[in-house]
């Protein structure tokens, strides 16, 4: 059972059984309902009971919150309003769930020889003015995309990292501003630091005492529509192809799946420890790589036999 501290603890905890006793509660039910009842008992400490303020403010979507993950967010608190209001227990009106366009894109397997032509691209972006946005751009693509690229980090999670997030000393990164809510932390490789090392001197000369660690104009980040317009002008130079920015993710997770064939290595801590790195709410989410890695199923079978079925008992793709 969850462990709740708000005044709805009790409610909560009520809530919880019965949707265990009528098989409607997954393994993400209690991380998103804990993660709505701490934010009640640290913001709301004084009161004992839910109220409409509290609903709203809690089911708002977050700048870093794509539709999807919002309504993922907000289910349980709508499922659980509607169980109280039956029970007599609340009078409230649930959130509503954002309409979601259905995602078409299917990840895109790099090539090397297209991966060393698009950094060597971004080494070389020529400046067509000398303004300070210029130079910001010339500085920040190169570092920017090898950070996705070598850590498999989200974009936004890029953008909105803050000068004190990144210790540059040990190769560091917290990321807080997530997903949802998912904090965690990135360990960059030696080469990646060096880069971080490099543009963070180099940057701090054009923004005195940013806020941001990739910094934008009035000490803001980035927005996304700015690092994809980018990344597309770049890619037009290397490939035909159709790929996004998004896809350094992806090749993150699938070279490093790659590097475990016929290594004598244990895949559930491995695949416990890319789930982590990566923020993921959830290692069934992970999961979803496998299905992009060829032959991969076979390979863990031939390796670990029926082990595999209790580490991988099913493969599906919930968006990261």
């Amino acid at each position: 059972m969850t462990t709740y501290l708000s005044f709805m603890k009790d409610k909560f905890s009520e809530f919880e059984n019965y949707r265990i006793r009528i098989h409607r509660w997954s393994k993400n039910c209690p991380i998103y309902l804990k993660a709505f009842d701490k934010y009640c008992a640290l913001n709301f400490p004084n009161e004992t009971s839910l109220t409409q303020e509290m609903i709203d403010s809690w089911c708002k979507k977050r700048d870093t919150e794509t539709k999807k993950s919002f309504n993922n967010r907000i289910n349980i608190i709508i499922e659980f309003i509607k169980y109280a209001n039956s029970h007599n227990i609340l009078n409230l009106i649930p959130p509503e769930h954002l309409k979601v366009q259905r995602n078409t894109h299917r990840p895109y397997a790099f090539q090397e020889i297209e991966l060393k032509h698009f950094f060597v691209c971004c080494d070389n972006i020529k400046l067509k003015t000398n303004t300070k946005t210029a130079k910001n751009q010339q500085l920040t693509l190169p570092v920017f995309y090898r950070l996705l690229y070598s850590t498999g980090m989200r974009p936004i999670e890029a953008r909105m990292l803050k000068v004190e997030d990144v210790d540059l000393e040990h190769g560091v990164i917290n990321i807080r501003k997530s997903k949802g809510y998912n904090q965690h932390y990135v360990v960059v490789n030696d080469m990646m630091k060096e880069y971080l090392i490099n543009y963070d001197k180099e940057i701090s000369e054009l923004y005195e005492n940013r806020t941001y660690f990739f910094p934008a104009v009035r000490d803001s980040h980035h927005t996304a529509r700015w690092i994809e317009c980018n990344f597309r002008k770049i890619w037009s130079l290397c490939s035909k192809n159709s790929a996004v920015t998004y896809d350094f993710r992806h090749n993150y997770a699938i070279v490093n799946i790659n590097n475990w064939i016929n290594m004598g290595i244990d895949f559930e801590d491995k695949l416990y420890y890319l789930s982590k790195s990566m923020g993921h709410s959830s290692i069934e989410t992970t999961k979803y790589y496998y299905s992009l890695v060829p032959k991969m199923s076979d390979i863990f079978i031939n390796q670990i036999n029926d082990s595999f079925s209790q580490i991988v008992p099913e493969v599906y793709h919930d968006e990261d």
